[in-house]
């Protein structure tokens, strides 16, 4: 599985985009990733999931995955993210930190 996190806006409006690959991530961090994403339900998920109140210099997520020869790409706002969502999204913002 290939996932994809950019990261956009904020105070400074910085860009910031990693990809992450699990055949090539250490395997505990492989298995961090395909256990969040399998909670996250990433395919099923809406192309683009709208914040109930938008706020200004909040970041944006664009979440591209591939798996098995099929690709989704999510864009959610900071404000938006749903639950089932936000465990991935914080560990790959974590992740991308570090490398």
């Amino acid at each position: 599985m290939q996932i994809t996190l950019e990261r956009t806006g904020g105070f400074a409006g910085i860009t910031r985009k990693k990809t992450f690959d699990t055949a090539i991530l250490p395997v505990n961090e492989a298995n961090d990733v395909l256990r969040l994403a399998t909670a996250a339900d990433l395919f099923n998920l809406p192309d683009q999931i709208p914040s109930p109140h938008p706020q200004s210099d909040r970041f944006q997520y664009k979440l591209t995955v591939e798996d098995n020869g099929k690709q989704h790409t999510i864009i959610v706002s900071e404000a938006g993210l749903p639950g089932t969502l936000r465990p991935l999204i914080e560990w790959l913002n974590n992740a991308a930190v570090q490398r």
